[in-house]
């Protein structure tokens, strides 16, 4: 084995030099030296730039590790390859990458906001916003927010101002939209990858057929899977390129969306999947109901004193993964027998 050895060999490339580096990036790329900053002052890394280190705190977090035990479509899938939360998350921070590279933005703050994206969902998806959305009329819970929330209060990762812009905007329906091109790289990096890997668990569940999908579908983006995710990645390129902002063409949107409608009405509110969203429901507002009357029991880690207690139940709850969810409920409602 040869060993790598000597001074001439290696060569440093420390945070000046890396922000150097992205001077070279496109016009609208956002610089990390040009940062908004942080909540609170702090001295900067030797090498690392502000992206990359909240990138690499993301990834430490403990919202981020629970990610691997949190439900992206079907409750409780029997077999190993379903999606989860964390493998979406990887999907679409390599999609988010892979734009943000070939549109020569800044890669890390693509990364550090795809990382962190989906860390305030609630146990079982998208079903916990439908859930948690009545303690807080008029306004809704959305897991966007809740992102926000847990690396600026519940885990404080003083994360920089435009990577918590970008979790805060990178669903399509918040508004005001985010302020980078690196994090519509995201809005459209997330779209994407749950459309293509969410047909494949469909497919492999046995709830769609190939066959059903629209024919301009598998006519504008071929094979379900990989030929997806090229297609539409090409397309986003191609069109911000011509445009000079981050966007898809809109023949190719128009497809994207005919896709979204038909996987919400085949796959996201399919018969099976509502009957499991009810029960998935029932377990959040039961837990959230008994820790309300008892919030004493909420961990002191969630209880922050000048949030509400519906808040400081909802923070506990929406952090749980959806095996400890469904333990806890059973913990806390299943009939014990007395012997």
């Amino acid at each position: 084995m040869q060993e790598i050895s000597g001074p001439a060999q290696l060569r440093r490339r420390d945070r000046a030099a890396r922000e150097s580096d992205e001077e070279r990036l496109s016009p609208s790329a956002t610089r990390s030296a040009a940062s908004r900053g942080r909540q609170h002052l702090e001295e900067r890394d030797e090498f690392r730039t502000a992206f990359e280190r909240d990138r690499d705190r993301i990834i430490h977090s403990k919202a981020f590790r629970r990610l691997k035990h949190k439900t992206q479509v079907f409750l409780n899938p029997e077999g190993d390859h379903f999606v989860t939360r964390l493998t979406h998350t990887m999907q679409v921070t390599q999609v988010a990458r892979a734009l943000a590279s070939a549109l020569s933005l800044n890669e890390p703050l693509a990364e550090a906001i795809a990382l962190g994206h989906d860390v305030g969902h609630s146990p079982f998806g998208h079903t916990g916003e439908d859930a948690l959305s009545p303690y807080f009329m008029p306004d809704e819970w959305h897991h966007a927010a809740q992102s926000v929330r847990v690396y600026e209060v519940l885990e404080d990762a003083n994360l920089s101002w435009e990577v918590r812009d970008g979790i805060r905007a990178h669903s399509w329906k918040i508004d005001p939209p985010p302020a980078t091109p690196e994090a519509y790289c995201v809005r459209f990096a997330d779209r994407i990858a749950y459309l293509a890997h969410d047909a494949l668990d469909a497919l492999r569940a046995g709830t769609l057929r190939r066959e059903a999908f629209p024919a301009s579908v598998l006519e504008r983006f071929g094979e379900p899977g990989r030929a997806w995710v090229n297609t539409m990645i090409n397309a986003v390129i191609d069109e911000s390129l011509h445009t000079g902002a981050v966007r898809m063409d809109g023949d190719t949107l128009a497809v994207m969306n005919l896709l979204r409608d038909f996987m919400f009405e085949h796959v996201y509110q399919s018969a099976e999947q509502l009957r499991q969203q009810r029960r998935a429901v029932a377990v959040i507002r039961d837990l959230m109901d008994w820790h309300l009357e008892h919030p004493e029991e909420i961990p002191d880690t969630y209880r922050q004193d000048e949030a509400s207690a519906q808040t400081q139940a909802a923070d506990y709850i929406a952090g749980m993964t959806d095996r400890y969810a469904l333990a806890t409920h059973d913990r806390l409602f299943r009939p014990t027998l007395n012997i």
